[in-house]
């Protein structure tokens, strides 16, 4: 392959100047190591991955930047895919569950005050497809072998528990302190909703971690693996 294949980052897409800007400074961060680097969303804003993948004449890696894989990475991604009728591009799994990201989370919880001992509500955004809620699962039991102890699920967007109802639960069990740990890549309205959980603190998104560019980056070159891999048939 004469040339590095593009790297499509796909994101959800959030109203938030803020959230926004983190994509980008992601976007930027996974640049300084692979040079070619396109952004689409998948709801929200545009551009959408089928426009950019028109816009490509060579091969190009397509990774979902989600924490958990739902209709977004099983049915969105695959028609944006069919849809810009490029026929060299490969498809990563998505960003989450991972070890590493349960990694980023815990220094999270510690950043905000949290203390061995204390609880801890992992707060997801929520789906309605049940292979995303598996992920999350995955992932708040990644993180409890972090942290060294129990780690419950709260819901912000779509599912049950609600993240408030499981603080209160915990409360009402005799947990003096109670902290929530945020599982969403950016900022948005999602995050701001966390503070008003009654928690003791909340964690800041993942954001442009090191160890989430350094993530990003494997799953690049397993995408430009498996185009190699494909070329060679």
């Amino acid at each position: 392959m004469s040339e590095s294949p593009v790297l499509v980052l796909v994101a959800h897409g959030t109203r938030s100047t803020r959230g926004v800007d983190m994509i980008a400074a992601l976007a930027d961060r996974v640049r300084e190591i692979v040079p070619r680097v396109r952004v689409a969303f998948v709801d929200v804003l545009g551009p959408s991955p089928a426009e950019i993948l028109a816009d490509l004449e060579g091969p190009a890696v397509v990774l979902p930047a989600f924490l958990a894989s739902g209709y977004h990475v099983h049915t969105d991604v695959p028609r944006e895919v069919a849809a810009s009728g490029h026929r060299a591009v490969a498809v990563t799994r998505a960003l989450g569950p991972d070890p590493t990201l349960a990694s980023i989370v815990h220094a999270r919880l510690r950043d905000a005050g949290w203390r061995p001992g204390d609880a801890v509500v992992l707060a997801a955004a929520g789906s309605s497809d049940p292979r995303a809620l598996a992920d999350v699962r995955r992932g708040a039991g990644m993180l409890a072998e972090q942290a060294g102890g129990a780690v419950r699920i709260g819901y912000i967007a779509t599912g049950q528990p609600r993240v408030a109802d499981v603080v209160a639960q915990l409360r009402s069990d005799g947990h003096r302190r109670v902290f929530v740990a945020s599982y969403l890549l950016v900022h948005g309205l999602f995050q701001q909703r966390l503070h008003t959980a009654g928690a003791d603190g909340v964690t800041e998104p993942i954001g442009e971690h090191p160890g989430v560019v350094e993530l990003l980056v494997q799953r690049y070159r397993a995408g430009v693996s498996e185009l190699d891999r494909v070329a060679v048939r």
